[in-house]
């Protein structure tokens, strides 16, 4: 397998990642905060999907458009206004990996220069398909790290 074959199975399968580190969580935990000050783990997931959104449309716009700009998205903004308390973890697990198949087939279906398109970001600067692509990837085992340390301080 080429490197970007890699990063595109690794992308699919943090969907897959995040769906395990779920797994036998009592549906009354998700919105404890065992951590004083964080999240509890219905707003990382609400958080994770939020930014899968962000990501692909990111995507399109750098495969689409010619170093278009794309603005930095605030997610305790994210979190405190779009309704993170009634959203379903199915659903949003179902969200995160309906966005990564759809945007893995597009990915896959590329030539391998695409991936140096760039675009703007607003704080960090320029940015290649390429990088997004890694960052999105490792954006979900970043954050499973912190759903295993609520876990464990809740002993679920």
């Amino acid at each position: 397998m080429t490197e970007l074959e890699i990063l595109i199975e690794a992308y699919v399968s943090g969907a897959v990642l995040l769906q395990d580190s779920l797994q036998n969580l009592d549906s009354s935990s998700v919105d404890l905060r065992p951590i004083p000050n964080k999240w509890a783990i219905r707003e990382v997931v609400c958080h994770l999907t939020d930014s899968e959104i962000i990501y692909a449309d990111r995507f399109k716009r750098v495969l689409a458009e010619d170093n278009p700009t794309f603005f930095e998205a605030d997610p305790v903004k994210f979190c405190t206004s779009l309704c993170v308390g009634s959203r379903r973890i199915e659903d949003e697990l179902d969200v995160i990996a309906s966005v990564r198949k759809h945007m893995a087939s597009i990915l896959k279906s590329i030539d391998e220069s695409s991936f140096n398109r760039l675009g703007q970001h607003s704080l960090d600067g320029p940015m290649t398909l390429r990088v997004l692509v890694q960052r999105i990837t490792n954006h979900i085992s970043h954050h499973i790290r912190f759903i295993d340390e609520k876990r464990e301080r809740m002993s679920c």
